[in-house]
């Protein structure tokens, strides 16, 4: 059986690395795709090769753009792609253009779609990622939701049950193995100075909050004021984005926030595990946390992780500031201590079984 793996960001890479370590241990075929979503295949070269994965054999390179100037680039590339590669199945992961554009290319010359992390839904259309979860479900042949939640989503919205597995989500173990693996760096708490639990980790990255001149300054206030309040330095590793947002709007960095390079994976890993709060608008670093056990406050209006927090691992509370304050005061009073809802590590494995099995039957 012959799995090509659809990536182009490194949210996914960072998702699927179990995947791709459990199928070299099983020594089956599989090809890496790369479309090229996040810019610079330099910058990912570099990840790949930190998380110990091995370098993709296609990349498409096709950078920036609009929604659909994007995703067409990356469809032409596809097709030709499997054309030549000819897998059984493809796998994508997520939400993103490269997520759609994979299910879509594979459905229309009839090769098996399995969507990893199926079945998320904030409900909200505005955002171009929910577009992207939803018709990839609808295009997809195999649906591995991580909760019982998604899974519920996913038969709500008239889904064949049998198509439909409740794995646990991959980030599950992607943290567990990618921690031990960050671990054995050199720590990026002593690089930049800072102790164990005496600061906060700030990530921002999103479209609606850094194109946003208003959500932004908000932001940079609920941040200012947490860090006054908390007395916590605010630590912010900058999105190419939201640093190009600031500059754009003419929005400084006050005292308590600390802008930074970005950082690798690894050393983000090691960062995040060890913060005694993080604030941020990204859907993976909310299950990081929630496995982690680190408080999180989300800066967004709605999560499509909302076991997250139904077990109390995060709190949504948009872009005002002294929502932000209060989230933030809210999560240090927790200290942890909730049940990761997310499953049980062995995800990988679950998610490659199912495939085989699913081939057997088809003959």
């Amino acid at each position: 059986m012959r799995f090509s793996i659809v990536l182009g960001t490194r949210p996914e890479m960072v998702k699927m690395s179990p995947v791709v370590r459990e199928l070299q241990r099983r020594g089956e075929e599989f090809d890496l795709v790369h479309t090229g979503q996040h810019y610079s295949f330099e910058m990912d070269r570099v990840f790949f090769r930190d998380l110990d994965l091995p370098q993709p054999a296609v990349n498409l390179e096709v950078g920036s753009g609009t929604h659909g100037a994007q995703t067409g680039r990356m469809l032409i590339g596809l097709e030709r792609t499997f054309q030549a590669r000819r897998p059984d199945i493809v796998l994508v992961q997520g939400d993103t253009n490269t997520v759609l554009a994979g299910a879509l290319a594979a459905a229309k010359m009839g090769i098996a779609v399995g969507h990893v992390e199926a079945g998320l839904r904030s409900f909200d259309r505005s955002m171009p990622e929910e577009v992207n979860r939803v018709l990839a479900d609808h295009a997809s042949d195999l649906l591995f939701a991580p909760t019982e939640v998604s899974a519920r989503n996913l038969r709500v919205e008239g889904l064949p049950p049998e198509r439909i597995f409740v794995t646990g989500n991959t980030i599950v173990d992607a943290v567990r193995q990618n921690l031990r693996l960050a671990m054995d760096r050199e720590n990026a708490l002593r690089a930049l100075g800072l102790s164990k639990g005496r600061y906060a980790l700030a990530t921002l990255h999103r479209q609606e909050n850094v194109d946003s001149p208003e959500r932004l300054a908000s932001i940079v206030h609920g941040l200012e004021a947490t860090a006054l309040r908390t007395g916590l330095d605010i630590i912010w590793p900058m999105h190419p984005r939201a640093r190009k947002g600031l500059e754009a709007f003419g929005i400084g960095l006050p005292r308590g926030i600390r802008g930074v390079p970005p950082l690798g994976f690894l050393e983000f890993l090691r960062l995040e595990s060890e913060a005694a709060l993080v604030l941020t608008d990204s859907g993976g670093v909310q299950e990081e946390c929630c496995i982690m056990g680190v408080p999180c406050v989300t800066l967004r209006d709605s999560t499509e992780r909302p076991e997250t927090v139904d077990v109390g691992a995060n709190v949504v509370v948009g872009t005002e500031a002294a929502r932000i304050v209060e989230g933030a005061m809210v999560m240090l009073a927790r200290k942890g201590g909730w049940s990761c809802p997310l499953g049980e590590e062995g995800v990988a494995q679950r998610i490659i079984d199912i495939c085989r099995d699913w081939r057997s039957k088809r003959g």
